[in-house]
């Protein structure tokens, strides 16, 4: 199989641990792709919510093919986010090609890029993190609902259908939210003189110009992989929106051959650990 080959690749908010995260198809993208630079812009692990009892091979496999990169000297960034943010305590630590930060900020073709997760601009993240956390269990629990919903929906011919999204649209106070999320990453990107600002954590992938008195900026978002299942991808000076249900070559990926014997989590975390010593010698 050949893969496509990508300069620079950044996802956001995989939730891994979480009963929404689709690694399945995450890891059908990864496969399908040889990336010169990954950054993990936040959220990839949710350490808030998780729980021992759930953490399937798939989403161990996500780890171990990350790691494999990165045992390959891909150059990896992993940017902390708020349900990783026990991360931050480890702020600077290098592993192979492996980092971890706060931002990245990278000369692309002579543009500062600014990349960050996010939730620096959440102020409930700041003033009522019980609030954000209760918010995030209950955000797993639509998703769920919403893949029950969807089962049925799709029995009766009438496609699929997010619950999310719907909810976002029609609350005023969530639309008002996201708009300032943006203005103000735009706003604090242009005063420091970026051309391009990239984020995550409010789940919305979008590229489009933004302005205000001072300048203009290109702001960006990679989405999730809880419902949008999305990306940002730069190639030849041009950045684009990497869309999971749009690549068939990805979907069409049988992943079925690794399951034949699915390994206990004893097996998968000494895979992982068999990983890191290959990193090391590396």
């Amino acid at each position: 199989m050949k893969k496509r080959e990508v300069e620079l690749v950044v996802i956001s908010d995989v939730h891994l641990g979480t009963y929404g995260c689709h690694a399945k198809e995450l890891l059908k993208y990864l496969k399908s792709i040889k990336p010169k630079m990954l950054i993990l812009n936040g959220d990839i692990i949710d350490i808030w919510q998780f729980n021992k009892r759930y953490w399937p091979a798939t989403h161990m496999q996500v780890i171990k093919h990350i790691t494999g990169l990165i045992a390959k000297g891909v150059k990896v960034y992993y940017v902390t986010g708020n349900h990783d943010e026990m991360l931050r305590r480890f702020v600077g630590f290098k592993m192979g090609s492996l980092k971890i930060v706060n931002k990245v900020v990278l000369n692309i073709d002579g543009q500062k890029t600014w990349i960050f997760h996010g939730d620096v601009f959440d102020v409930t993240m700041k003033h009522a993190k019980w609030l954000a956390k209760l918010g995030a269990i209950g955000y797993d629990a639509l998703i769920l609902i919403n893949r029950g919903v969807n089962f049925i929906s799709q029995k009766m011919g009438r496609g699929k259908i997010s619950l999310s999204k719907k909810i976002k649209n029609s609350v005023k106070g969530a639309v008002k939210f996201i708009n300032d999320f943006e203005q103000t990453a735009a706003d604090i990107g242009i005063s420091n003189e970026y051309d391009f600002v990239i984020c995550g954590h409010i789940h919305q992938p979008e590229i489009r110009e933004m302005k205000n008195g001072k300048g203009v900026i290109t702001y960006m978002n990679s989405g999730d992989w809880i419902e949008n299942l999305t990306s940002l991808e730069y190639n030849e000076g041009n950045w684009s929106i990497y869309k999971y249900h749009e690549d068939a070559f990805a979907q069409a990926i049988d992943l079925s051959h690794k399951n034949h014997a699915t390994p206990n989590k004893v097996q998968l975390f000494e895979n992982l650990v068999e990983e890191f010593n290959l990193m090391k010698r590396a």
